[in-house]
C-alpha cells in the first residue's frame, strides 16, 4: 500500500518505520515547510494519507488532502469541533473517505468499552462520583487530551447523573477533567469512582507511542478498502469479528 504522511514529529516518524515494517510504501512526506507539495503527483498517488498534526492546522491538512482526492486517516486532536464539517465531504456525492480518532491505541479502545460498563453499574449508585486524569509529555498542546474527552463523553452518554465535564468544578452533576504535563510520558489516563467509604479506580497507561502508530497504519490498511466517514468502532468491530473466524 502507498502511504502519504502529513506531520513527521516523534509520531510521523514512528508511523513510518511502523508502515514500512509491514511492506508499505512511503510515496510523500509532508511536513509544515513543504504544505503546498500536497498538490503533487506523489501526493495524489498514495492509496491513504496519514496526519498527526497540530490542531491549529489538522482541518486545513484534512481538507486538502481530501481535495486531492486522497483518504485520510487522522489522528490530530484538539479540533474535533470541526469534525462534522468534514464529514460533510465524506458523503456519497462528495465522495471522500475520512476516518478519526482521539486514540488508536488498541488498548485505549478496549479501554473506552470498559469505562462505559464501569458507568453504567454506577448509575444506580449516588454514592460515587467520577473524576478523570490524564497525563501526557509536555510538548502536548490541547488539554484535556482527545481521548480523556472521549472517555468523559463515554460516561455522560453511560450514566444519566453525569450530565456534562469541565476542567473546573461547577456542581453537582459534573465530571472534572484533570490535566498534567510531565517529561516524555506518552499517555495515562485514569477515571475514578469516589466515595465516602472507598474509591474504584481503571488505568490505562501506554508505554511507548509504538501502540498509538500501529494502530493508525492498521486503521489506514482498512481505509484503504472503503468509503466514507470512518470510525474507531466500525474498525474494532471487524478486528473483533475477524479474530473469531
Amino acid at each position: 500500500m502507498k502511504i502519504a504522511l502529513i506531520g513527521y514529529g516523534k509520531m510521523g516518524k514512528t508511523i513510518e518505520r511502523i508502515a514500512r515494517s509491514r511492506g508499505h510504501e512511503i510515496v510523500k512526506i509532508i511536513d509544515v515547510d513543504n504544505r503546498a507539495e500536497m498538490d503533487s503527483d506523489e501526493f495524489r498517488s498514495a492509496d491513504v494519507a496519514i496526519e498527526f498534526t497540530a490542531p491549529s492546522a489538522a482541518e486545513d491538512n484534512c481538507r486538502q488532502a481530501l481535495a486531492q482526492g486522497v483518504k485520510v486517516v487522522s489522528g490530530s486532536t484538539g479540533w474535533a469541533d470541526s469534525i462534522p464539517e468534514i464529514k460533510k465531504l465524506c458523503t456519497p456525492e462528495a465522495g471522500g473517505t475520512f476516518f478519526w480518532s482521539s486514540n488508536y491505541s488498541l488498548g485505549v479502545n478496549l479501554f473506552f468499552a470498559l469505562n462505559t460498563y464501569l458507568a453504567r453499574l454506577m448509575d444506580g449508585l449516588p454514592q460515587y462520583t467520577p473524576f478523570l486524569t490524564e497525563t501526557h509529555h509536555i510538548h502536548k498542546l490541547d488539554h484535556p487530551s482527545g481521548t480523556a474527552i472521549s472517555l468523559a463523553e463515554g460516561i455522560i452518554d453511560s450514566n444519566s447523573r453525569i450530565d456534562r465535564w469541565s476542567e473546573n468544578p461547577d456542581g453537582e452533576g459534573n465530571l472534572i477533567v484533570n490535566h498534567i504535563r510531565l517529561g516524555e510520558t506518552p499517555g495515562t489516563h485514569t477515571i475514578t469512582w469516589d466515595s465516602p467509604v472507598d474509591s474504584i479506580s481503571i488505568t490505562h497507561e501506554a508505554k511507548s507511542r509504538e501502540g498509538f502508530a500501529l494502530g493508525a497504519v492498521i486503521a489506514a490498511e482498512w481505509v484503504a478498502g472503503q468509503q466514507g466517514f470512518l470510525t474507531m468502532d466500525m474498525l474494532m468491530k471487524q478486528l473483533l469479528a475477524d479474530s473469531t473466524r
